[in-house]
C-alpha cells in the first residue's frame, strides 16, 4: 500500500511538469511519462517483466483527457477537417486497438529498445523541425487508410497520441499547419481511447503484473498524472508567451536524447 501511495505522490509531481512542458512546448506527454514511470515504478518497489508495457499503457491512457481538451478547443475554433477525420477513422481505430496486441508480443526488453529508439528520433525533430507544408495533394482513401493504421499502431506501441507522426505526414500533403493539428488533436483522443481499450484487454491475462493495475493500466500512476497534468497545461501554453520556447525546445530534445540513449544502454 506505501508503494501504491508513493506512485500517486510522484506521478502529481510528474503530471504537472508532464502538463506544463506540453503546454509550454506543444510536445505530447508520452515522451517524457513513459522513460519517467520506467525509473519509478522499479525505486518504489515495484517490479515487474511487463514494465515497458505499463508505462506505455499508462501514458496512453494519461492523455485521454488532454486529448478530450485539446480536441474540444480545436473544434471551437474551426481546425478539425471532419471530413478527412471520417476517411482515416477507420484504420486508426484499427491501428490503436492492435496495438495493444502486438505490444504484448513483444518482449519487455524489445518494447524498451524501440521506445528508446522512437525517443532518439523524435528528439532530432524536435531540435530540427522537418519543415513539410506544401501543396501536396492528399493520398486517396484506400491510402490514408493504411498510413492511418499505420501511424495508430506505432503511437499505441509507444503510448503516445500520434501527433508528431502525423502533423508532418498532413502537412507534407498540402493541409494547413492549423487543420493538421486540429486533426492530430482529434485523433489524439481517438488513438488514446482505443489505444487504451486494447491494452486495457490485453493485460488481463498478463502475468507479474502489480497490484493495481486495469490490464496494463497501472491506475495509481494514472490518476496522479491526469490530477495535475490537467490543470497544468494551461499554465505552460500561457508562459510559451514570453519564455524563449525554442531554446527550451532544443534544450528539452538533448535531455529526451540522453534519456533515449541510456534506454537503449539499459
Amino acid at each position: 500500500m506505501d508503494s501504491l501511495l508513493s506512485v500517486f505522490l510522484i506521478c502529481l509531481a510528474l503530471g504537472a511538469f508532464v502538463g506544463f512542458m506540453a503546454g509550454l512546448l506543444g510536445i505530447g506527454g508520452g515522451l517524457i511519462v513513459v522513460p519517467a514511470l520506467l525509473y519509478i515504478l522499479p525505486s518504489v518497489g515495484i517490479h515487474s517483466a511487463q514494465l515497458p508495457h505499463i508505462a506505455i499503457a499508462t501514458s496512453l491512457a494519461a492523455i485521454i483527457l488532454t486529448s478530450i481538451s485539446s480536441a474540444r478547443a480545436h473544434h471551437q475554433r474551426g481546425n478539425v477537417p471532419w471530413p478527412l477525420f471520417r476517411t482515416m477513422l477507420p484504420g486508426i481505430m484499427l491501428g490503436a486497438l492492435t496495438s495493444a496486441f502486438i505490444a504484448e508480443q513483444i518482449s519487455a526488453v524489445t518494447l524498451q529498445k524501440g521506445f528508446a529508439i522512437f525517443v532518439v528520433l523524435m528528439s532530432i525533430q524536435m531540435a530540427y523541425p522537418f519543415k513539410t507544408e506544401s501543396s501536396r495533394q492528399l493520398p486517396s482513401a484506400p491510402v490514408l487508410f493504411i498510413v492511418g493504421t499505420f501511424i495508430a499502431m506505432i503511437a499505441g506501441l509507444m503510448g503516445i497520441g500520434g501527433g508528431v507522426l502525423l502533423v508532418p505526414f498532413l502537412t507534407f500533403f498540402g493541409l494547413q499547419m492549423r487543420y493538421a493539428i486540429g486533426f492530430s488533436a482529434a485523433t489524439g483522443l481517438l488513438i488514446s481511447l482505443s489505444g487504451s481499450l486494447g491494452y486495457v484487454i490485453a493485460g488481463f491475462n498478463a502475468s507479474e503484473l502489480p497490484y493495481g493495475t486495469l490490464g496494463f493500466i497501472y491506475l495509481p500512476a494514472l490518476f496522479g498524472l491526469v490530477i495535475t497534468s490537467v490543470s497544468m497545461a494551461p499554465v505552460g501554453v500561457n508562459a510559451a508567451s514570453s519564455w524563449p520556447t525554442p531554446v527550451l525546445k532544443k534544450i528539452f530534445a538533448l535531455l529526451l536524447l540522453c534519456v533515449g540513449l541510456k534506454l537503449m544502454l539499459t
